[in-house]
């Protein structure tokens, strides 16, 4: 299963959160808003696959200070962020309905 995120899932995620009817840049008395704090969460789960795929063809071609258990740990923290954003994502869309099925 590819579980890459790309700039067009990042971009998708951005655009729901954007069209769901919440500010998207609502800002915190820390002055950082909530869709710049998903977006970087999101682009530092992107760095770390990126980053795993790069190792994982290094060590493949045989290129030397590649080790195993380096490529392995990031392969699994790329894994568990991913599992992460994924989980955030699932809470979000169930909070948006939710709330969309609430009777005013």
């Amino acid at each position: 299963m590819d579980t890459r995120l790309t700039a067009d899932v990042i971009a998708s995620l951005q655009r729901s959160l954007a069209g769901s009817g919440a500010p998207a840049a609502s800002a915190t008395p820390a002055g950082v808003s909530f869709a710049a704090a998903l977006g970087d969460a999101l682009k530092t789960v992107s760095q770390a696959q990126v980053q795993s795929s790069e190792l994982q063809r290094r060590f493949q071609a045989g290129v030397d200070g590649v080790s195993l258990e380096e490529t392995m740990v990031a392969m699994q923290k790329a894994q568990i962020g991913f599992q992460a954003a994924l989980t955030v994502r699932n809470r979000l869309v169930s909070a948006y309905t939710d709330i969309m099925n609430m009777q005013v």
